[in-house]
């Protein structure tokens, strides 16, 4: 027999297998010996007061054991004598897109400019190191894309939580941890993601895929306004129709599309600082308790949201027991990102803290800056992002040092003298942040940091730094498509999918568009 049950157990009760089955029995009425499994299919925290709570929706095996396994496989067939569809990037939205493709009996040949996932750790290291910025292999640049070495969350919003479940599994299938499946907010982790996203590439070469690294789409081939393939800078042109999966900061691609008059426009983005702070505070303010998560309870998130002057001001891929990181992808920039270990065990917690600007925003952002792109452009919030980084790198000393300020300096618009110790490698440099940032950012942080203070006493504290800039929330450009074909508004057999094309937010969304795009490229060449 199998039963579902919802528990609500103390944080000790939850961890400790035995008075788990304890619970069980209780709840079911039968003898301990008859439980043979207990598996957890949901677990969340419940600390909204003092006694805090774990949530559990547990299936309990009596008399029987599970015969299946946790997740769902999906079967790979050989697909190496099958039609040839071009996947443009091995992010989240590539590699789901390619492993979906050999699902429906066709072959990805993806290309990727950046390095395999292991190769790219090493130029990672010289950014920190030697404050050397490769530009093809970087923490946006290479497999795995933006989320392989930044963090590995798989929280996301979205509603089709069919899909949001198909790829928590194809994840739990390349070496995940089958706890994503039931954690409320799922996370790998940046030192286990590696391998899964190794995993995933090795599959698509077993069912005759092709994953090509080091190898940059420079132009799309067109004929008669339909996209026939690619050429790419190692002097191959791969033919077949074309997922465009290259991530939020590959600008080359933006710059191409607008000079080849392919439809983009301009996205609304979010820009502010990395917001650093002690993770033992985190854990007091969020736990509403002295000595913080205790033994039981896991490194404490949060997440904030208001409205400051007509705009969103909100926290962004809050890290806990995480590190904040150089995230720039070329010369003379100063981006920063946060990630987390799977074991969250840093003792400090990052989260962008970041203000909505949407394009309309644009000429009032270039009041306070030297942007030569015109407002009408669609390229104008990305030549904002540039100067913003540009900015950072100049007040950092024109290396990867990030300029940074207490935040209740920052409130208070004084000068930070000194500054706590950081986990950003590279080094930090007092600035006055609050003086050359663009003031429609900085007023409304002041107003979302007051805000924020009052919801959670001690949050708003000279404990914490902000660390700048953080820019790369989403992508500035949108690549135009049709809502139903997912193909280009112009060009038949272009595909824009993912947080490149402006069409998702995160691993996991990024993910199931890449789905989405596979099977839409099905769909018409089945109709061919």
């Amino acid at each position: 027999m199998i039963k579902e049950l919802q528990l609500r157990l103390l944080p000790e009760q939850a961890v400790n297998e035995d008075i788990l089955k304890q619970v069980v029995c209780r709840e079911t009425g039968e003898m301990l010996s008859g439980i043979t499994a207990v598996r957890v299919l949901k677990r969340s925290i419940d600390a909204r007061q003092r006694t805090i709570y774990v949530n559990l929706k547990v299936r309990v095996f009596i008399h029987e054991y599970p015969t299946e396994l946790e997740y769902t496989q999906v079967e790979y067939k050989d697909v190496s004598d099958k039609k040839t569809v071009v996947v443009v990037g091995a992010g989240p939205g590539g590699l789901f897109a390619a492993l979906r493709l050999i699902e429906l009996g066709l072959r990805p040949v993806v290309v990727e400019r950046g390095k395999n996932v292991r190769e790219r750790k090493k130029d990672i290291a010289l950014i920190s190191r030697e404050h050397r910025v490769n530009s093809e292999s970087n923490y946006s640049f290479g497999e795995g894309g933006a989320g392989a070495y930044s963090d590995g969350k798989l929280y996301t919003r979205s509603k089709k939580r069919g899909s949001v479940d198909k790829i928590l599994h194809v994840f739990c299938q390349h070496g995940a941890n089958t706890s994503i499946l039931s954690d409320a907010h799922p996370h790998i982790g940046t030192d286990k993601l590696p391998q899964v996203i190794e995993n995933m590439r090795e599959q698509i070469i077993r069912s005759g895929g092709e994953v090509c690294f080091e190898t940059r789409m420079d132009r799309l081939i067109i004929r008669n306004k339909e996209v026939l393939g690619i050429e790419t800078n190692t002097g191959r042109s791969i033919y077949g129709p074309v997922i465009l999966a290259t991530g939020h900061s590959a600008r080359d691609v933006y710059q191409y599309l607008y000079r080849e008059q392919i439809a983009i426009e301009a996205k609304g983005i979010a820009v502010g600082v990395r917001l650093e702070h002690p993770q033992e505070l985190i854990d007091q303010l969020q736990y509403h308790r002295k000595e913080g998560r205790g033994e039981f309870l896991p490194a404490a998130e949060y997440s904030f949201v208001t409205q400051a002057n007509g705009r969103g001001v909100y926290s962004f891929c809050m890290c806990p027991g995480g590190f904040v990181v150089p995230a720039a992808s070329g010369s003379n920039q100063v981006v920063v990102n946060g990630m987390s270990p799977s074991n969250r065990g840093s003792r400090w917690a990052n989260a962008g803290m970041v203000v909505e600007i949407r394009p309309e925003d644009y000429s009032e952002l270039m009041k306070q800056e030297e942007i030569s792109v015109s407002s009408d452009s669609p390229l104008a919030l990305m030549a904002f992002q540039e100067r913003m980084e540009e900015v950072c790198w100049l007040n950092g000393g024109r290396k990867q040092i990030a300029p940074a300020q207490r935040m209740n300096d920052f409130v208070q618009k004084k000068n930070s003298f000194d500054l706590p110790v950081s986990s950003y490698t590279p080094g930090l440099l007092a600035s006055p942040l609050h003086f050359w940032m663009p003031s429609f950012i900085t007023s409304r942080l002041r107003d979302g940091f007051r805000h924020f203070g009052n919801a959670s006493k001690g949050f708003l504290t000279n404990e914490a730094v902000m660390i700048g800039v953080e820019t790369r929330t989403s992508s500035p450009v949108r690549i135009l498509r049709d809502r139903e074909t997912y193909q280009h508004i112009s060009l038949k057999g272009l595909y824009p999918c993912g947080e490149g094309a402006g069409y998702a937010g995160g691993i996991v969304s990024a993910a199931i568009d890449g789905e989405r795009c596979a099977e839409a490229v099905s769909l018409w060449l089945a109709g061919q």
